[in-house]
């Protein structure tokens, strides 16, 4: 009897450790996805709109969970400041982003509360948090509200294609298979 509940417990904490395991290589494969698409960003004022990390912040946020979700948008904000395709604006923006938006899925199930967190995360939360990390941390002065349009359209152009892609892959019954996959 003991042995058969040490073996219980064995396997339960090996699978636990196989499915953060399978998180984390996404993670990085996310975060390596997005570092490498990191040209395509359209600059609109003092900040580079960059859709692609919203994109991934949806796939991660969904397939992933909150705590990998900031992870990668913070690693994401990292490297591209790093490799100079970023900026310091990329770290609130993203990463308010991508926790709303993984938190409301992980609340609700559902991809459009999902959506509506990444967009209003990074748009106007996001937006909000750039407002002291340009004034303090780059020197410039700018309103309040200065970086919301911007996000927001960046934000919304990500989602809408992770929208898209969501879509096809669950019309394709991807979608369950990939969330069976990665969790078990």
């Amino acid at each position: 009897m003991k042995d058969q509940i040490s073996q219980t417990t064995y396997s339960k904490s090996s699978a636990g450790s196989r499915v953060r395991v399978k998180k984390l290589v996404i993670n990085g494969m996310l975060t390596a996805l997005t570092v490498a698409l990191s040209g395509f960003s359209i600059p609109v004022g003092a900040s580079k709109c960059f859709p692609i990390q919203h994109l991934a912040n949806v796939i991660a946020g969904v397939f992933l969970g909150p705590v990998y979700g900031v992870s990668m948008a913070f690693c994401t904000s990292l490297i591209r400041n790093l490799m100079g395709t970023g900026s310091l604006l990329a770290f609130p923006g993203s990463m308010a982003g991508a926790f709303l938006g993984a938190y409301l899925y992980q609340r609700t199930r559902k991809l459009l509360p999902a959506y509506l967190g990444e967009v209003v995360g990074t748009g106007l939360i996001g937006g909000l948090l750039c407002y002291p990390v340009a004034a303090v941390l780059m020197g410039k002065e700018v309103a309040v509200f200065f970086f919301v349009a911007p996000f927001f359209m960046s934000t919304l152009a990500g989602t809408i294609m992770a929208a898209i892609l969501l879509a096809i892959l669950r019309r394709l019954g991807l979608f369950s298979y990939f969330e069976q996959l990665i969790n078990e």
